[in-house]
């Protein structure tokens, strides 16, 4: 059986796992997200004023919000369902599906396998239906308007986050699923708030192929150190 610290350690490691997610894939964020990050800056006239730095934060607040909102509701289902199983089935088929979505999506970020597109589109038609209301609060010239903008945007249908949101669903409680999206939208933070100071430089940059094989490969890389977490590091209660 593992040593107890050693569980106790990876269970700790997730939120900065769930970080470095994000932060590795903001090359696919700012693919999803940088023409309105850019929009935002552009409709200021300067993108290095104090305003549009408060627009930009309150727009990536209100999304990050958004993200924990969602990890909430699944933690909180993930939890409904364990209480069907046992509760060491449970864990061990969550965590197990958590690994593969992380998995797969390492290999989409890295443009090896496209599944996940497939996610995406499915989340369209909610989509389409919530998008209409962040036209309401455009033009977007006071942080104010911008933070439930991102409220809004948060829900963009991205197969970064529905995988993230997977991996929720084996957190063990709301309140956990919350901090894991938490610490997964903050990992995002810095490629889209950097978008918004220096504009379409960064994003040609990311868009190199070779800049999305090794974010995309490292994020793989996560995923099957997850599934042999859940494998041979998981143990009846």
């Amino acid at each position: 059986m593992p040593d107890s610290s050693w569980i106790e350690w990876l269970q700790h490691s997730r939120y900065a796992a769930a970080f470095l997610t994000g932060l590795l894939g903001g090359v696919h964020c700012l693919g999803m997200c940088g023409g309105i990050v850019a929009a935002m800056s552009l409709g200021q006239g300067t993108t290095r004023s104090a305003r549009t730095l408060g627009i930009h934060l309150g727009y990536n607040l209100g999304r990050i919000s958004s993200y924990a909102l969602a990890g909430a509701l699944t933690g909180g289902l993930g939890t409904l369902m364990a209480r069907s199983l046992s509760p060491y089935l449970a864990q061990l088929l969550l965590q197990g599906v958590a690994a593969l979505f992380m998995l797969g999506l390492g290999l989409y970020l890295a443009g090896i396998w496209p599944g996940l597109r497939h996610l995406e589109q499915a989340g369209q038609t909610l989509w389409r239906r919530i998008e209409p209301l962040g036209r309401r609060f455009l033009p977007i010239d006071h942080a104010l308007k911008a933070f439930p903008f991102g409220l809004i945007w948060g829900w963009l249908p991205c197969g970064m986050v529905y995988s993230i949101l997977i991996w929720s669903l084996s957190a063990g409680s709301s309140l956990e699923g919350a901090l894991l999206m938490l610490a997964f939208g903050l990992g995002t933070l810095p490629n889209l708030l950097l978008m918004g100071l220096v504009s379409q430089r960064l994003l040609g940059w990311v868009r190199k192929p070779q800049v999305r094989g090794v974010a995309g490969l490292l994020v793989a890389a996560m995923g099957l150190i997850m599934l042999a977490q859940a494998l041979f590091f998981s143990s009846p209660a």
